[in-house]
């Protein structure tokens, strides 16, 4: 497929998300670009958080992990179903009942100030990070297929993603990112479906028989029941539980979906519809990535990193059209990621930090004003840090991820946890001294776990370490309260 081909699809596209944000934007304020005026539809909020939790990384990476972990995945995504359920019982009628735009001032009112801005620092790290991951991979596909041969540097190609998501979201937010999320949704589905259709034409094998075939071959081994690997199952279940739990209900970016619905019955149920929904997107994911095993070892495709599977089989050996509808699914993928990052990193600064919600002296001008530029601001960090993922990067983007959050969430966990369940205080002054060193010496404990716990490795549950390291030093640093537990 021509470089001229793929751009005009990425532009065309982009042109599409214009005219929905000009339709969701006119007459926006603060309000609509934080909550969407609370006034977003359950089911839309649903549909498009699809698409959100699942990403460029998922699009690429997962179908390329089935190479390393089989359908061993599966197991974690079971654990992120019930990681969904706890969040649609504890955490949301928490966050409506206190009435928050950001979760993480419900830190400040439980402990205090120290504690408040160690959270939503903690996320907006956290955010940043894997937010600029998730855009790096889409961004160096792009690079690879079209911008090389036009020879155009790397950070033009960045420049240009970055500016044009600044463009679509600076103004309606929230309520933007709702409906051009479903759009996106509707386009990744529709590529995965398709992408499985046309390599199963290709290999001139019926789906059923490729379903038969990978059975055969053996690559859908799903529970791993040595308790010394690290993805026996019971470690991937509790952490797909738990990486859920931070990933979603303490991330500012998923709740203000929530948070945008009009009541708190309406964010269950599209946190109840979402979650089932996503098991089964999950296992599609997984089965395109088996049949492109299959495809790969048929036609003798070698690639360097799991990742480069799908877009090598896609824009290489298949049809223009296969191709083209491989780069319609990348692109919606992509999309999501960023434009949710880059508005709830906004908001979290704004409201967190600057407390613009507190400033009764600025008109909604000023308060705008204020708001445009930690938008740019941000994006331009986002512009920086996939820089250095360009320089650094050598291995599986979601290992990447996933090896941060379980860094970088791992303090969320233990501070939500002790509000949640004690009714004691912290010392305030020493919480971000606790959230600092729990990580170091999770990080610690996981380089030598093998020498320390007789052969143990961890895997997905470093997060649970982290939380449980956290929360122990809160523990030891905290005093009785009369307060009663969020």
């Amino acid at each position: 497929m021509s470089p001229f081909i793929i751009l005009t699809v990425f532009l065309v596209y982009t042109a599409i998300l214009f005219v929905v944000t000009y339709l969701t934007a006119r007459k926006a304020d603060s309000h609509t670009f934080y909550l969407g005026k609370n006034i977003s539809p359950w089911y839309v909020v649903a549909y498009g958080m699809i698409g959100a939790s699942l990403s460029g990384v998922t699009f690429m990476s997962v179908p390329g992990w089935v190479k390393d972990t089989q359908f061993s995945y599966m197991v974690v995504v079971f654990g992120y179903l019930f990681g969904y359920f706890v969040i649609a019982l504890v955490l949301l009628p928490l966050y409506y009942r206190l009435k928050l735009t950001s979760i993480y001032t419900y830190l400040e009112k439980r402990f205090g100030f120290w504690t408040y801005k160690t959270g939503a620092g903690f996320f907006i790290l956290s955010r940043t990070l894997g937010a600029s991951l998730r855009m790096f991979l889409v961004i160096n596909v792009l690079q690879v297929f079209v911008f090389d041969a036009w020879k155009v540097p790397f950070w033009v190609n960045v420049l240009i993603f970055i500016t044009l998501i600044i463009l679509y979201t600076f103004k309606g937010g929230i309520r933007t990112i709702v409906w051009t999320d479903t759009l996106q949704t509707t386009f990744m589905l529709l590529a995965v479906i398709l992408s499985v259709l046309y390599i199963s034409k290709d290999l001139g094998k019926p789906v059923g028989q490729l379903v038969t075939l990978i059975k055969e071959q053996g690559i859908t081994k799903m529970f791993i029941t040595d308790w010394h690997h690290e993805r026996f199952f019971l470690k991937q279940f509790f952490s797909g539980m738990f990486i859920t739990i931070v990933m979603t209900g303490l991330d500012q970016e998923m709740m203000q979906k929530n948070l945008s619905c009009k009541n708190i019955r309406d964010a269950q149920k599209n946190m109840f519809t979402f979650s089932g929904i996503l098991v089964f997107v999950n296992l599609l994911f997984l089965f395109l990535g088996a049949i492109l095993l299959v495809y790969a070892n048929t036609m003798n495709i070698q690639t360097k990193m799991t990742d480069e599977i799908f877009p090598t089989i896609a824009l290489k050996y298949l049809s223009p059209v296969a191709g083209l509808v491989f780069l319609i699914g990348l692109i919606s993928a992509a999309f999501p990621s960023a434009d949710g990052a880059l508005t709830s990193l906004t908001t979290s600064f704004t409201i967190d930090f600057l407390g613009l919600h507190r400033r009764q002296d600025l008109t909604e001008k000023a308060r705008t004003r204020i708001r445009y530029l930690v938008h740019v601001s941000i994006a331009t960090v986002f512009f920086v840090a996939i820089l250095v993922f360009r320089a650094v990067n050598n291995r599986a983007v979601i290992d990447n991820l996933f090896t941060i959050a379980g860094y970088t969430y791992g303090p969320l966990l233990g501070l939500y946890s002790f509000g949640l369940f004690t009714r004691r205080d912290v010392n305030d002054r020493a919480t971000p001294f606790i959230a600092i060193i729990s990580p170091v010496v999770c990080y610690f404990l996981s380089h030598y776990s093998v020498q320390l716990f007789n052969g143990y490795r961890f895997g997905f549950e470093l997060l649970l370490l982290n939380g449980f390291l956290t929360l122990s030093g809160l523990w030891a640093f905290s005093r009785k309260s009369n307060r009663k537990a969020e």
